[in-house]
């Protein structure tokens, strides 16, 4: 039997507001959680589920404050497309949203986005590792970069042979914290100083970093508290607990859903779909999560976060 709250307008508000306000109703405008100066509008005028607060004279909702907020698509229709995309192991197209949600395509579109928006992590979130704990690191790349490279990473010319590596390339960089969870970022380029700034920024420092032989971590692996490396380039993937099999598992997921899901994805709009990988990935299973949890815990994630269609794409670099 599908869920009440995936057909019915009045049962997704209430499921909304039991997550959103636990303690009971808060006004996003002054922050008045008393239930006493809180009052449900009533009237034939008033849509269902608003409140006014009298601290500061002013009506809301639970979807004020949210991504949510200012929609016309029916309250019971975000919450079904939240659980669709958030137990989809790699991803949902927008055609197949749009068709099972009876949507637009633009208004699907802009819906996942939303979500998409709803799964980034809060900005106190702390960092990966810590003492004992393994952090590995990974970079890889993916669609090609809207501007057209006319050198290379490295800043030299191109041979005749044409150009080749990851110039031109849009570049990923994936820190996963071996049990436990990931973050990835879209990197204008994948240098040494930005690769560093990442691993600065997410991951303790008494951590044990864990990367392929690369050139970009021998400097910056020396601030954590162990660096260990494999030689790929040597057929070297595995040596005793050493690896990055975790990060490239993770990989797989991404490649596999962005080719074989979305098929396209414009650069602007890259972090977003990033954001849509780690957050499935850190709620899976494996950490004790199922699809409806997962789906709650997106739902929870959309107050203090806003995406209007008109507003230019938010800078996608870490």
């Amino acid at each position: 039997m599908i869920p009440r709250i995936y057909t019915d307008e009045t049962a997704a508000r209430r499921h909304l507001e039991a997550l959103q306000w636990p303690d009971g109703p808060t006004c996003p405008h002054c922050g008045n959680a008393d239930a006493k100066r809180i009052v449900k509008l009533k009237g034939k005028s008033t849509r269902p589920g608003v409140l006014k607060c009298y601290e500061c004279q002013k009506p809301f909702s639970v979807t004020v404050g949210t991504v949510y907020e200012r929609s016309h698509i029916p309250l019971h229709k975000w919450i079904y497309a939240t659980h669709l995309l958030t137990s989809s192991k790699k991803g949902i197209s927008t055609h197949q949203l749009s068709r099972m949600l009876q949507l637009t395509y633009k208004s699907a579109w802009f819906l996942s986005h939303r979500i998409r928006e709803a799964m980034k992590p809060g900005r106190n979130t702390p960092p990966l590792g810590g003492e004992g704990k393994i952090v590995e690191a990974d970079e890889t790349y993916s669609g090609q970069t809207e501007e057209r490279p006319t050198k290379t990473t490295k800043g030299n010319k191109f041979t005749k042979r044409g150009r080749g590596g990851p110039s031109g390339k849009r570049a990923v960089l994936a820190l996963v914290e071996r049990g436990g969870k990931v973050r990835s970022f879209h990197l204008k380029h994948a240098t040494a100083d930005s690769v560093s700034d990442a691993l600065y920024r997410n991951v303790a420092r008494r951590s044990t970093l864990h990367t392929d032989e690369s050139r970009l971590y021998t400097m910056v692996g020396k601030e954590f508290g162990e660096h260990e490396t494999v030689t790929h380039s040597k057929k070297e993937y595995v040596r005793g607990d050493i690896h990055t099999n975790t990060v490239e598992g993770f990989f797989s997921i991404f490649k596999r859903g962005m080719k074989g899901i979305y098929q396209h994805c414009g650069e602007a709009h890259l972090h977003r779909y990033l954001a849509e990988y780690d957050f499935r990935y850190n709620y899976r299973i494996a950490l004790g999560y199922n699809d409806t949890e997962r789906a709650d815990q997106a739902l929870r994630g959309i107050r203090g976060k806003r995406l209007t269609y008109r507003r230019p794409s938010e800078a996608a670099h870490a």
